[in-house]
């Protein structure tokens, strides 16, 4: 066994997904709706937000969806429109070219499926005793509810999303937030993954499927290295205990 219970969890709400980069995309795209007669503190000011938005946001892409909507009201425009921008960006940076569902030829795509909103519980810690790298449990086959699927998933029928449970990846993500995992996307360095490990490892008395879900930090043939921000622990896992690691491409707003 190689996991301690712990005592508590955490319930706090919701925060956002952060690029490799310095600056969180979600910064970057919503400072193109900046007005251009306010610098960003005064267009906080003026949308009823705290001027410490923008410092948060550079950093780890937390605006509240309600933060959101205040800002891009004072720019007269609209969440949905923020998000269609996003998704032209990516659409635009993977070649993708207008087709039949594409509103400006007068067509509306087809309704994308749902995503899976899978059990998640929070066991205890991985390693050694003491080490405070938390470690979750997941229940694939126990569906809990079917949530909005975001059209960067469309591609990925093997998407699933499930709720973070504690507060180790706090402030990229709070306890309460829902993330989406995509076992298709491709993984680099710096970014947040979900590592399932394999059936066995911490306790085969118990039937669900453990997983770490951390930033991957760096990798070698025999390992992977992960780290966690609360509190602040890196460590290091062998190959041979991982099943795959799988990328969190962020949460669902």
């Amino acid at each position: 066994m190689r996991y301690r219970p712990l005592s508590s969890v955490s319930s706090n709400a919701i925060l956002r997904p952060v690029s490799q980069t310095g600056e969180s995309e979600i910064y970057r795209d919503l400072l193109r709706f900046k007005p251009d007669e306010l610098s960003p503190n005064a267009w906080a000011v003026q949308a009823g937000v705290s001027r410490t938005v923008w410092a948060d946001m550079r950093r780890h892409g937390n605006p509240s969806r309600r933060t959101l909507e205040k800002l891009l009201a004072v720019a007269n425009s609209s969440l949905a429109e923020f998000e269609a921008l996003r998704l032209g960006r990516d659409l635009k940076s993977s070649g993708t070219v207008a087709g039949v569902g594409d509103s400006r030829w007068g067509w509306r795509a087809a309704a994308l499926p749902p995503l899976r909103l899978i059990a998640s519980h929070l066991v205890g810690e991985w390693g050694d005793s003491g080490s405070r790298f938390e470690l979750t449990a997941i229940r694939p086959e126990e569906l809990i509810e079917r949530v909005h699927r975001p059209p960067s998933l469309a591609g990925d029928p093997d998407a699933f999303a499930l709720t973070v449970v504690g507060d180790a990846m706090w402030p990229r993500f709070r306890a309460g937030s829902r993330i989406a995992v995509s076992p298709r996307a491709p993984v680099a360095m710096g970014e947040d993954v979900l590592v399932r490990l394999r059936p066995g490892t911490v306790n085969d008395q118990i039937e669900d499927e453990f997983v770490l879900i951390k930033q991957l930090t760096r990798q070698a043939t025999a390992w992977i290295e992960l780290r966690q921000f609360n509190p602040d622990v890196t460590i290091q896992v062998g190959r041979e205990v991982v099943e795959a690691i799988q990328k969190i491409v962020g949460e669902l707003i």
